[in-house]
């Protein structure tokens, strides 16, 4: 378990885990994860994020997972004041995946956390426990699901 400290950058990954039935062992981390960011409203993403979920949530998740309710979701997730791409970023994610040698897309992600001053970046999709800076990645379903608040 980890104790949660500051702001908490979400990835797409976890924000699909919260709504996927087939996943039944990183299901219920994602979901603990997800409540407790909303608890303690240190939740916090990107506009790529909430494209990449709105886009495979209505297109991957089986069983179908409802369009309206994806819907819902983002329109929810609006109120964790979603980064926005704009050059500067671009610039940032170039330098990181330049100096990491991070995916272009892993890369905008990191940027984004980056500028919300995030303390965790959640996701499965980079390496377990890596230091970025003053960013740290956490693969929550490592890390186990996060200390009460």
């Amino acid at each position: 378990m980890l104790l949660m400290n500051g702001k908490v950058f979400v990835d797409t990954n976890i924000l699909l885990y919260a709504r996927d039935g087939g996943q039944p062992t990183k299901q219920p981390v994602a979901h603990a994860w997800m409540a407790s960011l909303w608890r303690s409203r240190q939740g916090r993403l990107s506009f790529q994020v909430l494209q990449e979920f709105y886009v495979n949530a209505t297109q991957k998740l089986k069983p179908d997972f409802p369009t309206e309710l994806a819907r819902q979701d983002v329109r929810s997730l609006l109120a964790w004041r979603p980064i926005k791409t704009d050059a500067a970023l671009i610039e940032a994610a170039w330098k990181l995946a330049d100096h990491y040698g991070f995916s272009w897309w892993d890369a905008q992600i990191v940027a984004a956390a980056q500028r919300a001053n995030c303390q965790i970046l959640l996701t499965e999709d980079m390496q377990d426990r890596m230091e970025v800076g003053n960013l740290n990645l956490i693969n929550p379903f490592a890390a186990g699901a996060p200390e009460p608040q």
